[in-house]
């Protein structure tokens, strides 16, 4: 019996020729990944055992992105933890204020990830390096103590489920839209500690960033980590940024699938999911009349480049309604700079949003975009729980890119096409 793409790469970093779901396993980790949140419960067990060096300085990765620039004094002491543990242990990659970017941006936009690693991260959305052919899962803060420590972690090797993605994408469809389709499709817990394979024709017309966005969204499936096999996009993606040796894996023709599910693309359209978990799915078509106070464009789920021009094609030329709030965050400060260079950013602000420095904030309700009670937003980021953005009387809808500009402009939820 042949193996998962999944079981290869965990195969081959615990030593074995095979591994089957199921199996415990204890795997050597290519990169562990914190951040000012996560970081500082790690640091504090560390300092427990009085660690006196770091698997690997240059393994361990500090991204001060979810309150940063501080917004209290309790965010400037975790940041402070952060600091100080990276100059103890010489941290290689720790990316502070102007240089720091939302992590699961930053890290393949550095090359720091590479096909047929193993990483494991401090948040749950670390998942989304499976994009280049990489196992990533999100682990608890203590467990990624024990990989800065030691530079392994214990797995439970998961079962896979392949997903197949087939026919052309309509013009309006993109990843974000397949991933909340295919939510809505099996649920919050429909992939629970499973693998995610995502394939297919849809997905290899997926350029990278359209890609990490749905890898990103694995987690809101229950799933253990999304992945898509590296094909050359992803070959030429990573060499443009690195020259680490790495090494491609592909799923086997006889590898066992937990189950395999297909999805017609071309009878997509574009998907809000509405309060208060991933799995309300609708098409916009379905959407209804729902008022906006804030519309938010951005994050590690629609922060990159391809995201921006998505959003300025539509707001090019017209205006935020004016009962909306519209803040675009982009994800790292290279996409900043490119935004710039092609005039983005002058779009948006003339369209009247506001354009923040890269940040989780508004993602997780912890500054930057904080909803009051009755509010209501819509973001291209991927968790919409109670509570998530702001007070637990608010509420929030997700979708992609092109939905969130055309909406900011008509105050309300709507097909792209409605502001055209």
């Amino acid at each position: 019996m042949g193996m998962t793409i999944t079981e290869k790469i965990l195969a081959a970093h615990a030593g074995k020729a095979t591994v089957e779901p199921g199996e415990l396993i204890r795997a050597k980790l290519d990169l562990v990944l914190a951040n000012d949140v996560t970081a500082p419960v790690s640091i504090k067990e560390l300092e427990k055992i009085n660690l006196e060096q770091v698997f690997d300085k240059d393994k361990v990765v500090l991204v001060q992105d979810h309150f940063v620039p501080a917004k209290d004094i309790k965010s400037a002491e975790q940041s402070k933890v952060v600091r100080d543990f990276a100059r103890k242990f010489d941290i290689t990659n720790h990316f502070d204020v102007g240089e720091m970017g939302i992590e699961h941006c930053l890290l393949p936009e550095k090359g720091l990830v590479t096909p047929g690693d193993v990483v494991i991260g401090a948040d749950s959305h670390t998942c989304t390096y499976g994009a280049l052919g990489a196992f990533a899962t999100g682990v608890g803060s203590t467990d990624l103590a024990a990989g800065i420590a030691l530079g392994e972690a214990w797995f439970k090797v998961p079962e896979s489920i392949k997903f197949e993605y087939d026919g052309k994408l309509p013009e309006d469809v993109t990843g974000k839209d397949l991933i909340l389709h295919t939510i809505g499709d099996i649920g919050v817990d429909g992939a629970l500690y499973q693998s995610m394979e995502f394939t297919g024709s849809a997905i290899d017309e997926l350029s990278m960033d359209g890609r990490m966005t749905m890898a990103n969204m694995a987690i809101e499936a229950g799933g253990k980590n999304g992945i898509i096999a590296a094909d050359q996009k992803t070959i030429a993606y990573v060499e443009e940024r690195t020259n680490k040796p790495y090494k491609v894996y592909q799923s086997d023709e006889d590898a066992k699938y937990n189950r395999v599910i297909k999805y017609d693309v071309e009878k997509l359209e574009p998907v809000v999911a509405f309060p208060h978990l991933p799995e309300n799915t609708r098409p916009v078509s379905e959407a209804g009349h729902v008022e906006l106070d804030q519309v938010v464009i951005g994050s590690c789920t629609n922060g990159r480049i391809e995201d921006l021009r998505v959003a300025a094609k539509i707001m090019q030329g017209k205006k935020v309604h004016k009962n909306v709030r519209c803040i675009i965050f982009p994800g790292t400060q290279a996409i900043v700079k490119q935004a710039m260079k092609e005039g983005l950013i002058e779009i948006f602000i003339d369209a009247g949003c506001a354009v923040s420095t890269p940040t989780c904030g508004p993602c997780l309700g912890g500054h930057m975009g904080i909803l009051a009670k009755g509010e209501r937003s819509l973001a291209t980021t991927n968790r919409n729980f109670v509570g998530r953005m702001g007070h637990p009387e608010s509420e929030v809808y997700l979708c992609g890119p092109n939905v969130a500009a055309a909406s900011a402009i008509a105050g309300r939820i709507v097909h792209p096409r409605e502001v055209e």
